[in-house]
């Protein structure tokens, strides 16, 4: 059995529903498919579809869109964390995100196929299916929020707050990009001086 599959389940599984059996987990072990990339690859490509919802057992990605020429940060994700592209996910449709790996990176990854048959089988994965669709939800909304209502310096210390990893493990430039901000913008913000 591998050992982080087990450990990756079950730090998905506990921080959205955490009062799962230990038999649904073990049916979400049984169908995950691992994937390794090295640092700098491309999980999902821009017009892709994305047929899985991963989970993430080590390293850290990065989902990001072009904008005006330019790479916009749209989410972080690392060990025990989930990677979706909701909208091509649920529609099956190409999405507008690339996913790529900020570090060698081993992905489990969730077949929707399979996660549809199983949520129709078993109540307590169709209950985790819907707590992945509502924590997305909720984090849009509160990254939305922060982004229309907070300065800068409470963008930075929110993030540092929720998830100091991506402040050790990420680069400036993409934590800039995430925060909305220039680079040059935080590096004050971090100094002190904004």
């Amino acid at each position: 059995m591998d050992t982080l599959l087990r450990e990756t389940v079950n730090a998905v599984v506990n921080s959205r529903f955490p009062e799962m059996s230990i038999e649904g987990r073990r049916q979400i072990e049984n169908i995950l498919i691992r994937e390794e990339y090295p640092k700098g690859a491309i999980a999902l490509n821009e017009g892709e579809v994305a047929h899985e919802i991963v989970f993430v057992g080590k390293g850290m990605l990065r989902q990001y869109y072009y904008k005006n020429g330019k790479d916009v940060t749209e989410h972080f994700s690392y060990e025990g964390c989930i990677v979706m592209c909701i909208e091509s996910f649920l529609k099956q449709v190409p999405t507008k995100l690339i996913v790529e790996t900020l570090e060698p990176v081993v992905l489990y990854m969730f077949p929707r196929d399979m996660l549809f048959k199983l949520a129709k089988e078993n109540w307590e994965i169709n209950m985790f299916y819907q707590k992945i669709l509502e924590y997305s939800l909720i984090v849009s909304q509160i990254k939305a929020d922060s982004w229309r209502f907070e300065s800068a310096r409470e963008r930075y210390n929110l993030l540092l707050e929720t998830h100091p990893e991506i402040i050790k493990r990420a680069p400036l430039a993409h934590i800039a990009s995430y925060l909305l901000m220039t680079p040059e913008t935080l590096s004050r913000v971090r100094s002190g001086v904004l």
